[in-house]
Order: structure tokens, then C-alpha cells, then sequence
């Protein structure tokens, strides 16, 4: 079957899920050892791994369901649930720790609502905690939508919210780097 590239598969997606599922399935064949980039690939077009996915998924390709669940809830790359419009990720690795890591991540639950490992209630942020985001000389270290913040303390937690907001609805008014909001 021919690739099928990823705009292809995020149109088919708003056409018919299952299409979708389906066509990632067979890109990869049922391969022995194709597992990880299939959930991989419907992570990317969906966003997350549905737990309903996984039945389809081993009917299309003959790999055990709890398989599948077990590779979902084992690495961290995966979700199980959609996330907000931001993923927001606090290093609690050890220099974090050390330099004030749960602080930053109090202030980032009581600006957005959001708990640790969910989202905010209105859909726009979701907060994780991780080992080790490997920028120790800048702790406590943070990531909006993969972009890294150093140095954050918990009082400049709403103002890094406020410029990520900002970049959202710009985005969302097709602004292209010419658009600030105030």
C-alpha cells in the first residue's frame, strides 16, 4: 500500500476514524515489532491513544490487545486521554528539584486549574510532571508546547501563561508573527 502522507491521514481522520486507524495499520504491514510505530502514529494523527483504539488496532493486526495496552501505559510517550491545547511540562528532575521545581508547578495548578497529569477544566492546558527535560544548568526548567522556559520562578508563571495564550489566539486568528495581544 502507498504511504500515506500525514495531511492525508489528518483528512481522513475528520472523514471517518476508523478509515484512519485502518490506513495506519496497513502502512506498517503488521510487521513482527510494529507495535510502537503504529500507536505512534495514531498518537500523532489523534493526539492520543484511545483505549477503544487498541481492540481495533489488534483485530487489523493480529497483536495482542494487552499488548498494545501494555506498551501504551508503559511509556510515557503515550496518553490515553486527549490533551489541552498546551502541554505544559515541569522538570522535576533533581537540579529542578533542588531549585524549586514544585513551587513552579503549584503556581502553574493554581493559574490554570489544572492537576498534575490533567488538564484544565477549560480544555487549555495540560500539566505534566517529567524526570528530566536535560537542561539542568537552567533549573527549575519548564516546556510550553515543546518550547523550553529556564529559570522560572512560581511569580513568572503567569506571565509565560499569558504569552503562551497570546500565541494560541493568534494562531487561532491566522496571525503570523505580526499579531500581539495585550
Amino acid at each position: 500500500m502507498k504511504t500515506m502522507a500525514v495531511e492525508e491521514l489528518q483528512v481522513l481522520k475528520e472523514k471517518n476514524p476508523l478509515l484512519a486507524i485502518d490506513a495506519i495499520v496497513q502502512r506498517h504491514n503488521a510487521d513482527p515489532g510494529s507495535a510502537i510505530p503504529i500507536l505512534q502514529d495514531i498518537q500523532n494523527t489523534f493526539g492520543y491513544v484511545a483505549p477503544e483504539v487498541l481492540q481495533r488496532v489488534s483485530e487489523l493486526s493480529g497483536i495482542l490487545e494487552s499488548e498494545l495496552y501494555s506498551i501504551v501505559t508503559f511509556y510515557s510517550q503515550f496518553r490515553m486521554e486527549p490533551i489541552g491545547e498546551n502541554l505544559i511540562q515541569v522538570c522535576h528532575g533533581t537540579a529542578c528539584h533542588l531549585a524549586g521545581a514544585e513551587r513552579v508547578s503549584e503556581a502553574i495548578m493554581h493559574e490554570t486549574g489544572a492537576k498534575d497529569g490533567g488538564t484544565s477544566p477549560d480544555g487549555k492546558f495540560t500539566l505534566e510532571k517529567v524526570a528530566c527535560l536535560g537542561c539542568c544548568s537552567l533549573a527549575p526548567v519548564i516546556t510550553v508546547n515543546e518550547e523550553t522556559y529556564g529559570r522560572v520562578a512560581p511569580n513568572e508563571v503567569g506571565k509565560v501563561l499569558k504569552e503562551i495564550n497570546g500565541q494560541t489566539e493568534d494562531k487561532k486568528a491566522g496571525c503570523k508573527g505580526g499579531c500581539h495581544h495585550e
